[in-house]
């Protein structure tokens, strides 16, 4: 069975809300029918103000690996430097989906 993955990216909008929003939505249009993609979310944090979690849902490891070492990664380089800096060294995780409703 391949399990869908969820890659999940930590930014902070730097002062700059609509920007963060701009870019992602500018971002996202690009990726639109990239192949293993289901869709992608920008999530904005009710806890830590300016704190936003971009999560992006692929069909497999697989396919989210494949496009990552891809050029199409290079997509979303514009988004690069909204990444949290109060999350040094990695501010992101890959997670399988173990289980659902």
């Amino acid at each position: 069975m391949t399990r869908r993955v969820r890659v999940l990216v930590w930014h902070a909008d730097l002062g700059a809300p609509e920007e963060l929003l701009e870019t992602y939505h500018q971002v996202s249009r690009k990726m639109a029918g990239t192949a293993g993609l289901l869709g992608n979310e920008l999530l904005r944090s009710t806890t830590e103000p300016g704190t936003y979690v971009l999560i992006s849902e692929w069909e497999s490891l697989a396919a989210f690996r494949a496009w990552d070492v891809s050029d199409g990664h290079l997509v979303t380089v514009p988004l690069r430097r909204f990444r949290d800096p109060r999350r040094p060294g990695r501010p992101f995780d890959i997670c399988e989906v173990d289980a659902a409703y």
